[in-house]
């Protein structure tokens, strides 16, 4: 079982050194990770030696036996969130609350000021996703578990695969496949472009059948629980020019590299470098336009990110996606993308669909 109770004293301390006596945490992905509470609507209060969620009557029996341990303020139909809120901290006493700046709106902000006036808000940025960084070993092993769903259902609709299928069929089969598998649903909407289709990068699956192409763009994954994961292939459906497995042995290349330099105390930025320059060495440089990965965990984009200007390093326990890919606009798009733990002494590759060109074809 995940230990909340001491990732609430890791967030702690951060609230210590940013010099507040306590933190509303009002993301509820934040909420869930501190207490293990998975509905939504609720905001948690960490002082110095307590921690209250506050909620309302719909989750109370859920709150009761999610978080057995934690205080509840359960607010009542006449009451509002804010209310709740200025009513638990003028309870505590507190003289400083910390606020995650990047949760709440300047709308909330201003109002909790006005009924708190005694009460010096400091506004913090990322305090709860820097600890989320470093994945602990149950949030691994659901990791692994959201990584083996989504391998399963990729290989069930990649073997079935029909000319006339839709992307859109294609991405409603991969849902269906993850939920027969055991998850709770993809990680999100997948990715399906057909042809020219794949050659943009957050294509919204539509009409197009298979058929009508050489290739086709899958990027998916699977919801296990509560984490996920986050994985892109491409099928070569029919005839190919030579040009695309050209394409794709650079952007193949590109990804061994970046993910050779993963490790303990590697920078970010350089990590992302690897890649680029195999690419740009092949010239298409202009074609590989977005950062090479991130990282995912309770949502599908996290802290850390493998891109230019991050000076900051990897650190065991993080884990990433790499997927350099590249894209002719109206002809087609490449990407691969794999997930990577970053271990005490280099990394692992999470996930294992094939991904040689010869492993890709199925025309």
């Amino acid at each position: 079982m995940p230990n909340h109770k001491q990732r609430r004293d890791k967030l702690r301390r951060l609230v210590r050194e940013a010099e507040a006596e306590a933190i509303l945490v009002t993301s509820y992905d934040n909420v869930t990770y501190l207490t293990g509470f998975t509905g939504d609507s609720s905001y948690l209060l960490l002082t110095c030696d307590g921690q209250i969620v506050l909620s309302d009557r719909r989750y109370t029996t859920q709150l009761e036996t999610e978080c057995p341990n934690i205080d509840l303020e359960i607010r009542g139909p006449e009451m509002t969130m804010l209310d709740s809120v200025a009513k638990v901290v003028r309870k505590a006493k507190l003289g400083s609350l910390a606020i995650e700046a990047s949760n709440v709106t300047l709308e909330f902000s201003q109002k909790l000021a006005e009924k708190l006036p005694k009460v010096n808000l400091v506004t913090t940025s990322g305090l709860v996703e820097q600890l989320r960084e470093i994945k602990d070993k149950d949030e691994l092993a659901e990791i692994r578990e959201a990584i083996t769903i989504a391998e399963r259902a990729f290989a069930v609709v990649k073997a079935g695969l029909r000319p006339e299928q839709t992307e859109k069929q294609v991405a409603d089969e991969l849902e269906r496949q993850v939920r027969l598998f055991g998850g709770e649903c993809t990680a999100f909407w997948p990715i399906v472009g057909v042809g020219p289709n794949g050659a943009l990068p957050h294509y919204r699956p539509g009409g197009v059948k298979i058929g009508e192409s050489f290739m086709v763009l899958v990027d998916w994954g699977a919801k296990a629980k509560l984490y996920l994961s986050d994985l892109t292939r491409i099928i070569v459906t029919g005839k190919a020019p030579a040009k695309l497995e050209r394409v794709y042995n650079v952007v193949l290349k590109a990804q061994k590299k970046a993910i050779g330099a993963i490790r303990p105390g590697a920078i970010m930025e350089d990590v992302d470098a690897a890649a680029r320059k195999v690419i740009t060495d092949a010239g298409f440089g202009k074609q590989f336009g977005h950062s090479l990965g991130h990282g995912f965990g309770l949502q599908i984009h996290e802290q850390p990110r493998l891109a230019v200007n991050q000076k900051r390093t990897l650190e065991p326990g993080m884990v990433v996606t790499v997927e350099p890919g590249i894209y002719l606009p109206g002809t087609f798009g490449v990407r691969i993308e794999d997930d990577i733990l970053v271990t005490k002494d280099g990394h692992e590759v999470l996930s294992h669909v094939p991904k040689e060109y010869a492993d890709c074809v199925i025309a």
